[in-house]
Parts: structure tokens; C-alpha cells; sequence
């Protein structure tokens, strides 16, 4: 279980905060599990894939359509949520908006070449530690640090 760290809502008031939700992409490589970020648009830091509330998709499938938009990732986004990030979000007139990011965990299956967002961002494949040293915010890297993928195969105890 990962541990939760309090969050910030960065100055702004309760009401203003807004919610997101977020994709872990990882996989596994020579026995090393690695985590795909992404640069965000604006000022090209590292991030997780991750957007708004979608209309009629659960939030664990918003994270999933938000990873392929954003980073040409196909899988299947876990629905147990790892955890709650917060970070400031610019808004469009220079405003920062208050936002708590749920994280999902997503095993990659395969790279596209082509996705909606491929010229307006870079991705790479990096380790726990480094992807936690990269993104700025400090829950966020908690939450890397601290995922353990579930082993495949694994059987489930059954209840007494």
C-alpha cells in the first residue's frame, strides 16, 4: 500500500480546486520496471499523461484515452486508483488553478508512432528513481517511488 502525503491545494480555496485524472504508464524490461513521462505543452516539464473528467468514461478509462492522446499509449488502466497529487494548473489567462490528479496505473502494451499530441510533446522511458527526481511534484514522486506493479500470474488468496 502506498502511503498518501497530504496535499497542497496551492493557495487556492477549497471550491476552486478541480479534479484530473492520470495514467502511470509503465512495463517491464529485463526484470526493471520503467515509467513513460511526457513534457507538458507549455513549458516542457516532465509529467504523467493526464486531463479532465471525460463525460461518461470512469475515471481510470479518462486516464487511459488521456495516455494514448498525449503519449500514443495503448493498454489497459487499472480501475484501483494509486493514489492523489496536487499541483498548480495554468490557465489561459496566466491564472493557476488548484488541482488534485488521481493516478492510475497503466501496463503498456505497445508505442504508437502516430498520436494526437505528437508534435506538441516528447516522451521517454525512465526508471523509478529518475522519473521521481524529474517531476515536480513532490506526491507525484512519492507515488512512483513507491508502486509495485502487481505480479502477473500472482493467485489470489482465498478467504477462509
Amino acid at each position: 500500500m502506498v502511503k498518501q502525503l497530504p496535499i497542497s491545494l496551492h493557495g487556492g480555496a477549497k471550491g476552486q480546486a478541480r479534479t484530473q485524472f492520470a495514467a502511470l504508464c509503465y512495463r517491464m524490461r529485463k526484470g526493471k520496471l520503467q515509467v513513460l513521462l511526457v513534457t507538458s505543452r507549455r513549458r516542457g516539464r516532465w509529467i504523467v499523461p493526464k486531463g479532465w473528467p471525460m463525460e461518461g468514461k470512469t475515471p481510470a478509462a479518462s486516464a487511459q484515452q488521456e495516455a494514448w492522446e498525449e503519449a500514443g499509449v495503448t493498454g489497459r488502466a487499472s480501475d484501483s486508483c494509486l493514489g492523489v497529487y496536487s499541483y498548480a494548473k495554468e490557465v489561459a489567462d496566466g491564472e493557476m488553478t488548484p488541482c488534485l490528479a488521481m493516478l492510475y496505473p497503466m501496463q503498456v502494451k505497445s508505442l504508437s508512432k502516430n498520436f494526437p499530441e505528437k508534435r506538441q510533446r516528447r516522451r521517454m522511458w525512465m526508471s523509478r528513481k529518475k522519473a521521481a527526481r524529474v517531476v515536480q511534484e513532490r506526491e507525484l514522486a512519492r507515488l512512483i517511488l513507491d508502486f509495485s506493479p502487481p505480479v502477473v500470474g500472482a493467485k489470489k488468496l482465498k478467504k477462509p
